[in-house]
């Protein structure tokens, strides 16, 4: 672990950036450049699809597929980022585990406010079971927004009578559209991207007037997370976002979930993304590659000695 790489991304993340509020295009294009420079590992392969009714990005690792999935749902606060600007995680992830990820690009607000996304992810959870996917060999996976989706695509799944995927890994998640985390305030200055303002003026966007206070928007402070699969959840000690985590931890022990909650020391909002150049960026993606073959690869060894 250093201390000089996290001073360094700190730094970097502190730049200034423009005053006042700007355009959708503005924030989409700022984000995917932000991202760009991330570390791919060499051996990821991507291939254009569609997963139910959306386009989708397959992700592997040119050491050969094992038996598991991955449904990732990328990160942007609803509203942008894209299968493209999370290659960073789902290529390391595929490459830790073997398994295949398929990142969707869920329609995003403004054009497409709540419950948009979540319909997306579940039809692309739909396509891999009525494909003949095994859910005991799918994991959920996303950072920021995208890891709230891990939880509410779970959720929603779950109301519409779907099996539930084998385990949920969440990276930052967004959990509570009502900004009632102490952290929101407590990490206000010492979190290097988000501030309330931020947050609020883009969650604004996807709420699109929607009360905030129910399950698919704020599950932290309002989910029944009972039959919930195995969960791990990493978030950095430095975000607004750290109590989102704190609390659906506490609400899935309280259902008798098997829950991880993975708090890094000094880490940004989803510093896995730095693999390559954070130490706890790699080791992170380390412990949560390992979450996903104990849970996936026993499927998948289960399901082979079954054939």
């Amino acid at each position: 672990m250093s201390k000089e790489q996290r001073a360094r991304i700190d730094a970097m993340l502190r730049q200034p950036r423009p005053e006042g509020p700007r355009t959708v295009e503005a924030i989409r294009a700022g984000f995917e450049a932000l991202m760009a420079p991330m570390i791919v590992p060499a051996t990821t392969r991507t291939e254009r699809t569609t997963l139910g009714n959306r386009p989708a990005l397959l992700v592997e690792s040119g050491d050969g597929p094992r038996d598991g999935t991955i449904l990732y749902f990328h990160g942007g606060g609803w509203v942008y980022g894209s299968p493209e600007s999370v290659l960073s995680v789902t290529g390391h992830l595929v490459a830790k585990t073997g398994f295949v990820a398929y990142s969707v690009d869920y329609r995003l607000a403004p054009e497409h406010p709540f419950p948009a996304a979540i319909e997306d992810t579940v039809s692309a959870y739909r396509a891999l079971l009525d494909g003949g996917q095994d859910p005991s060999a799918i994991a959920f996976a996303g950072d920021s927004a995208g890891g709230g989706l891990a939880v509410t695509t779970c959720l929603a799944a779950r109301d519409a009578g779907l099996p539930l995927p084998a385990a949920i890994v969440a990276f930052s998640p967004g959990l509570d559209a009502t900004r009632t985390g102490e952290s929101m305030s407590t990490k206000e200055g010492v979190d290097p991207i988000l501030t309330r303002t931020s947050v609020e003026h883009i969650g604004a966007m996807y709420l699109a007037g929607a009360d905030p206070y129910q399950p698919l928007l704020s599950p932290a402070v309002l989910a029944d997370l009972t039959g919930f699969p195995p969960t791990l959840l990493q978030v950095g000690a430095n975000e607004i976002l750290l109590d989102d985590s704190v609390r659906l931890a506490a609400r899935a022990r309280a259902a008798g979930v098997d829950v991880i909650l993975d708090v890094t020391a000094d880490v940004p909002h989803v510093f896995q993304s730095f693999a390559g150049v954070l130490d706890e960026a790699d080791e992170a993606l380390d412990r949560a590659a390992l979450f996903l073959s104990q849970r996936l690869g026993a499927a998948g060894a289960a399901h082979a000695s079954a054939g």
